[in-house]
């Protein structure tokens, strides 16, 4: 009698193993180029959003008259979107780029235009209100400058006045302090323009270090829209 030996089976273990590792090799590399796109995506959305900072030289002007003043200035500069737009106004918030001579890095200074009757100037409150509220200690760190804080007691907590002392139109910012640890202390300083507009400046107390640049730094960028 023939002895009938069973042939073995094909070897089907040994493809089960290698298909799933090319499977889950498969895989990774599609996570990997969905990553690989998404970042891309990310990166082109905020390219298209970020917006350029603005600049001396910025096109497309909206023509505006305040206080009898036709100023045309570049939608670039505008704080708000829904203040672009032809016509007379009484306000207009500017954001710009303070970089003078000497300063690396850019610092950004909100900008109100308002008539002259709506505010008063920093020099004038110097002498009328601010000098009567001052405390006895005197601060340091700004060459040039006088700081002294308020009183808090009269609603002057947490503020201080730094001034040109030497100057009979004096360099005036009121200076407060953030309330979140984190944020910078911002100063205000208000001045009568040449041409009959009020200006209210915005800005880092840090930019206080370049004080005597200050003025006519913004000259140069009020004078481009006829503000100054």
């Amino acid at each position: 009698m023939l002895e009938m030996h069973p042939q073995s089976a094909p070897a089907a273990g040994h493809s089960g193993p290698s298909s799933l590792a090319y499977n889950l090799a498969g895989i990774a590399v599609l996570v990997l180029l969905l990553a690989v796109g998404a970042a891309y995506l990310i990166d082109s959305l905020s390219q298209t959003n970020r917006v350029p900072a603005p600049a001396l030289d910025d096109g497309e002007p909206v023509s505006q008259t305040l206080s009898g003043r036709e100023l045309a200035i570049p939608t670039s500069w505008f704080r708000y979107g829904e203040q672009i737009r032809d016509g007379f106004t009484s306000q207009i918030d500017l954001r710009i780029s303070y970089a003078p001579e000497g300063v690396e890095t850019p610092s950004p200074v909100d900008i109100t235009l308002l008539p002259r009757s709506r505010v008063r100037a920093s020099a004038s409150l110097l002498d009328r209100v601010y000098l009567h509220q001052f405390a006895d200690e005197t601060l340091g760190g700004v060459p040039g400058l006088v700081g002294k804080p308020m009183l808090g007691g009269n609603g002057y907590a947490g503020e201080s006045v730094w001034y040109d002392a030497l100057s009979p139109a004096p360099f005036v910012a009121k200076c407060e302090q953030p309330l979140a640890p984190d944020a910078a202390t911002q100063c205000v300083r208000t001045v009568y323009l040449p041409s009959g507009i009020a200006a209210v400046y915005t800005f880092d107390a840090a930019i206080l270090q370049s004080w005597r640049q200050f003025d006519p730094e913004m000259q140069r960028w009020l004078g481009t829209i006829r503000a100054w």
